[in-house]
């Protein structure tokens, strides 16, 4: 008796795929954002449109696609070489250095620097929004490049470092300054014994002559150190002091300095962050000997502005991928987004990161003018720390919420928002936590009193457009001078309000709906508690479009 016949060319498919919505890649992520384009226009960087058109579609498409591949493939720290040498070299995989040439060639580090004009910081800024969007990691060392100048330009004899960190051209060659056209800067102000407390640091700074000094000892986070310098801070004899470390001497020889590990970090996997040791390494002073905290002030408000920038990007692209989830994604016979409580979410989603944006983007033009413009240098001074608070303070959360949008696919690698979520968390911790942002505030305001001055004109402005607000702005004015104690929910509010004040400045349909859920409490402590009655899908065809 024969066995049972199978027939071998039988398909032995077990499902097909359906309703799963088409990649994400090939947007457009400028003319997409109708709130980035609008502030940028009201800003004074309407002439840049072109060019950020341009990157808008590079964001989009080819940098989102190797972001991936920078990301999977971690930067490796090699000390030695195969005989023995000591190297300190880290290897990057080659989408990191295609993301930071296409970065630096279009002005993501340097445009508000070699194009000094009208509207370049705000430009400069969208910039570094879109390309945040597409890959986090290598937003570091572009920020700290473009942050150096504002340090370094002051400072005559290191004249070819800041026109060379701002130029836009990319070498990753590990060589002398002197025979590149463009390098990059980094960074090295924390120990271990410190952290934002950099008035503890214990590394010495020797003088040799002149203008040069040999460092002794370590730094806990040195970021980014295949970069061609580093701006250090050590204690010199009359004190704390800014300095100049470059990677290469003059002659070609690697300055004396050994890269101990690289940091395991949450996120931001594509950049390689280290600690160090520096064993008489050369450096340049910069600024004057015991005056390092003041020096790198014009270097913190760039790097500040750039953590609100971060986390708007990062807010942007997990909104931006659970509408095109949900667009796509049927669920109980109907498109998810058809949902009343999902449209509800993604629409606080989105009136969240409209906020975000339109607050990153104007104080962004109050670093722009601040060098003109007393008001707006006190409103910079201000806002680059109130905004850093908040907005990278809402991050961690929105992005969750975006994922659970998504389900279980939010949280498999092959979806970007695994990477965002790991990534939320890190603009809120750099360049001071949000305890040094909040007292950093009420230094400002106790002490400057053209920031409290600026912070109201920008305030009462508006206060004829909506009653609403009116009586939230009274209430403002109305309490107390906060202690040290209650010093967030006082930046809270206040961030909120400017928010408000920025979004009935443009005019924006989201006006009225963050002045109900934000400011009269019409709203829950989690997303998707918008109040009955706002436009919930216009808000949704705005977002993306």
């Amino acid at each position: 008796m024969s066995g049972p016949s199978f027939n071998s060319s039988a398909p032995y498919e077990t499902h097909v795929v359906l309703n799963q919505p088409p990649p994400f890649a090939g947007r457009q992520l400028w003319t997409d954002d109708i709130a980035l384009m609008e502030a940028v226009q009201r800003e004074g960087a309407a002439a840049f449109a072109p060019r950020l058109a341009v990157y808008g579609g590079l964001a989009g498409d080819e940098l989102y696609r190797i972001g991936f591949d920078a990301n999977r493939d971690r930067p490796r720290l090699r000390t030695h070489d195969a005989q023995g040498h000591r190297i300190d070299t880290v290897e990057f995989h080659p989408s990191y250095h295609q993301l930071m040439q296409t970065a630096k060639e279009h002005g993501v580090a340097g445009l508000s620097w070699h194009e000094p004009q009208p509207g370049a910081h705000v430009a400069r800024a969208a910039l570094s929004y879109l390309h945040h969007q597409a890959e986090a990691g290598t937003s570091c060392p572009l920020t700290m490049t473009h942050a150096a100048v504002a340090v370094l330009r002051g400072q005559p004899h290191l004249a070819e470092w800041s026109h060379k960190a701002a130029a836009p051209v990319y070498d990753p060659r590990d060589v002398p300054v002197a025979d590149k056209a463009g390098i990059t800067l980094g960074m090295g102000m924390t120990e271990k014994q410190g952290g934002s407390d950099v008035r503890a640091n214990t590394t010495r700074a020797e003088p040799i002559d002149g203008e040069r000094y040999r460092l002794i000892g370590h730094k806990w986070f040195f970021s980014a150190p295949m970069c061609d310098g580093f701006l250090v801070l050590a204690q010199a004899p009359a004190g704390l002091t800014c300095l100049l470390m470059p990677r290469r001497l003059a002659d070609g020889d690697r300055n004396a300095f050994r890269l101990m590990r690289l940091k395991d970090k949450l996120g931001d996997w594509a950049n390689a962050s280290s600690e160090v040791e520096f064993c008489g390494a050369q450096a340049w002073r910069v600024g004057e000997e015991g005056r390092g905290v003041a020096t790198i002030i014009g270097m913190v408000m760039m790097t500040r502005l750039d953590c609100m920038l971060g986390a708007a990007a990062e807010m942007r692209m997990a909104l931006a991928q659970a509408l095109h989830h949900a667009r796509h994604r049927r669920t109980f016979g109907k498109p998810l987004m058809d949902h009343p409580l999902m449209a509800n979410v993604l629409a606080d989603l989105a009136l969240e990161s409209e906020a975000a944006t339109v607050l990153a983007m104007r104080i962004a033009r109050a670093v722009d003018h601040a060098g003109s413009d007393p008001v707006e240098a006190a409103l910079a001074r201000l806002g680059t720390a109130l905004g850093k608070y908040w907005i990278c303070k809402r991050a961690p959360a929105f992005v969750n919420e975006a994922q659970e949008c998504l389900g279980g696919a939010g949280y498999v690698e092959e979806s970007m928002l695994p990477r965002l979520y790991r990534q939320a968390p890190l603009n809120s911790i750099w360049e001071g936590s949000g305890n040094i942002q909040c007292l950093d505030v009420l230094r400002a305001l106790a002490r400057e009193p053209e920031v409290l001055a600026a912070l109201q004109g920008e305030l009462e402005a508006v206060a004829d457009r909506d009653a609403r607000y009116a009586a939230a702005l009274q209430r403002w004015r109305d309490a107390a001078a906060p202690e040290e104690a209650q010093a967030r929910v006082f930046c809270e509010r206040t961030a909120l309000l400017l928010q408000a004040a920025l979004l009935l400045r443009a005019r924006s349909p989201m006006a009225e709906a963050f002045i109900r859920s934000r400011l009269q409490g019409e709203h829950g402590l989690a997303f998707g508690t918008l109040p009955a009655g706002v436009d919930v899908a216009g808000m949704l065809a705005r977002a993306l479009p």
